[in-house]
């Protein structure tokens, strides 16, 4: 049968965000809200893309979804799918606190909302233990396919992927406390799953381990776990051996007077995560976003750098806040397509420089309109030659990293009017061939060179 919706009743967040620290230290059980479970059929091939397959959950409601594939934890899941979906849609995981459940992750942020405007589908898992806490501290968990709750995660990204034909390249990650230790974790053992998360109030990959069933580590949560770049860097490499493809970008965030996973732990996933990317641990850029915001990025100066920090001055670990999921998915770059496919231009051009050094290489580009029809929200599609991998960038947001990427545009300059230009352009590395792109589509429609 197909999954039945749930229309889930929204609380006051600050409601929910005011029992996280009460919650977590205890780790106890707590009542979760839950929609009606539901089995959901097996998908059926030939869907058109972007199309939702049989089995596939009403739209714009909070759906269980049961029978999803392996679950060695005994997760459930929740799915979020908004009516105006794209084709071949993003999709964004979003893990809850300790204590918490996937309903109350739903409630108490912003993402369907944002998925309403934007087009990418909602998951959210659900702990079913007593704590209600994720798994982040197990030798199962910190493996890739070793067992627990990452291998259920990734068991419902393939159910979603099938079910909708989402874009694989486009898979992301997002949580609060528990939810964003398992992020760091999810990004260690599936680096080749997802692009980028987003950890609020967490600590490194690795940092949580234990191995006498405890869930909890006392050294780690109070910020005297302390290693190197590399050693951190190899915990999270080693749950996946011998994966030399590209690593997902990060965003941390944290609050200086964080009591239940403290600060230290900021300034150790920002250690991990630049030595996981291969940049320095020296800030390429620093500013304040915000009164009392501290954000620095590692590798790039872009919103999509390698690695973002945001620090934030005086706040304990109750730190989310409404404003913030889309600061997120501007780092995601789920923020500037639009919930539907743009007007096909008449006619593009665009032309390509490359300056390149020993390994890297900086890359100048301008589109032009040709045609006569003005461009509302661009795509543009080109592939990277072999052994370059873009680090940052500027005018545009680039998924993925290498192979086939696509460039889309940023808040200011999505409209192009017939006969204009905007430019913009990425820094990459280079195995040796720093050659520019050699052929462009613009929303799926071929450009001339030059």
């Amino acid at each position: 049968m197909p999954a039945t919706p749930h229309l889930t009743s929204r609380r006051p967040l600050r409601s929910i965000l005011l029992a996280l620290v009460a919650a977590l230290l205890p780790l106890v059980a707590a009542t979760a809200n839950a929609a009606p479970a539901a089995a959901a059929d097996e998908p059926t091939s030939g869907s058109v893309p972007g199309s939702a397959r049989k089995g596939a959950v009403p739209a714009a409601a909070l759906t269980e979804v049961t029978n999803f594939g392996t679950n060695p934890s005994d997760l459930r899941m929740y799915l979020y799918v908004p009516e105006s979906v794209t084709p071949k849609p993003a999709v964004v995981v979003a893990v809850h606190w300790c204590t918490g459940s996937g309903p109350d992750m739903y409630n108490g942020t912003e993402y369907d909302t944002l998925a309403d405007r934007y087009g990418f589908i909602v998951l959210y898992p659900s702990v079913t233990r007593s704590s209600k806490c994720f798994d982040v501290s197990s030798p199962q968990a910190l493996r890739r396919g070793g067992g627990s709750d990452p291998v259920g995660v990734k068991s419902m990204i393939d159910w979603v992927t099938r079910t909708y034909d989402a874009d694989t390249g486009r898979v992301f990650a997002t949580g609060i406390s528990s939810g964003a230790m398992m992020t760091n974790v999810l990004l260690g053992d599936y680096p080749d799953v997802f692009a980028a998360g987003a950890a609020f109030s967490g600590v490194p990959f690795g940092c949580f381990a234990t191995t006498d069933g405890s869930e909890w580590n006392s050294a780690c949560s109070g910020g005297t776990v302390t290693r190197t770049a590399k050693e951190w860097g190899d915990l999270a490499r080693n749950a996946y051996p011998g994966y030399t493809g590209p690593r997902p970008r990060m965003q941390i965030w944290h609050g200086t007077e964080d009591d239940v996973l403290r600060y230290p732990n900021f300034g150790e996933q920002i250690k991990q995560w630049t030595n996981v990317q291969g940049v320095s641990q020296t800030p390429t850029s620093t500013d304040t976003p915000q009164s009392g915001w501290t954000r620095t990025r590692y590798g790039g100066t872009g919103d999509r750098a390698p690695v973002e920090a945001i620090s934030l001055q005086g706040v304990g670990h109750n730190l989310y806040a409404q404003g913030m999921a889309s600061r997120v998915l501007t780092f995601f770059g789920l923020d500037g397509s639009g919930p539907a496919p743009q007007p096909q231009p008449g006619a593009c051009r665009v032309k390509a420089s490359v300056n390149a050094w020993n390994t890297g290489l900086t890359a100048s580009v301008t589109l032009t309109n040709t045609g006569t029809t003005t461009v509302n929200g661009w795509n543009l599609g080109f592939t990277l030659p072999a052994g370059q991998t873009v680090t940052g960038g500027w005018g545009a947001t680039y998924a993925p990293s290498s192979g086939s990427v696509t460039a889309t545009n940023v808040s200011y300059n999505g409209t192009i009017a017939p006969g204009a230009s905007v430019s913009f352009g990425y820094q990459a590395s280079h195995a040796g061939n720093s050659a520019a792109p050699a052929a462009f589509t613009l929303n799926g429609t071929a450009c001339a060179n030059g």
